[in-house]
């Protein structure tokens, strides 16, 4: 395997567990959808919220922050499959976008989450 498909998946595995030590109930895992893939679906039961998250796991900052990697093209494919798994669950919960950027190397593991990390409406196409 590839090192960096090692590096996203150590994120996964971090981000699932920030989110479940948060209070998140984890629904689904690496589901996809025609060409898209959605990291992590999470329901906030308090709140009644699906959370459709976006994880990006880099080994240095040097070139960006992760969460700056989610491209406007890469959240409308995020809208348009959370929006085929809300109508097949046919789930009446508001609907969340989130970021977990994560910095992993030896020196450092830097664990950020971005809720609400972008809109639908915000797209130009």
């Amino acid at each position: 395997m590839a090192e960096h498909n090692d590096l996203g998946q150590r994120g996964e595995v971090l981000a699932k567990k920030f989110l479940q030590d948060n209070g998140l109930t984890i629904l689904e895992e690496n589901w996809r959808i025609k060409k898209a893939e959605i990291d992590i679906i999470a329901k906030d039961e308090k709140t009644n919220t699906l959370i459709i998250v976006e994880v990006k796991t880099r080994s240095y900052e040097t070139l960006g922050s992760p969460e700056n990697f989610v491209t406007e093209h890469k959240q409308k494919m995020l809208f348009d499959a959370a929006s085929i798994y809300a109508e097949k669950l046919g789930h009446e919960w508001e609907v969340r976008f989130d970021i977990i950027a994560i910095i992993l190397n030896n020196k450092k593991e830097k664990i950020t989450h971005f809720e609400d990390a972008f809109f639908p409406n915000n797209w130009s196409g």
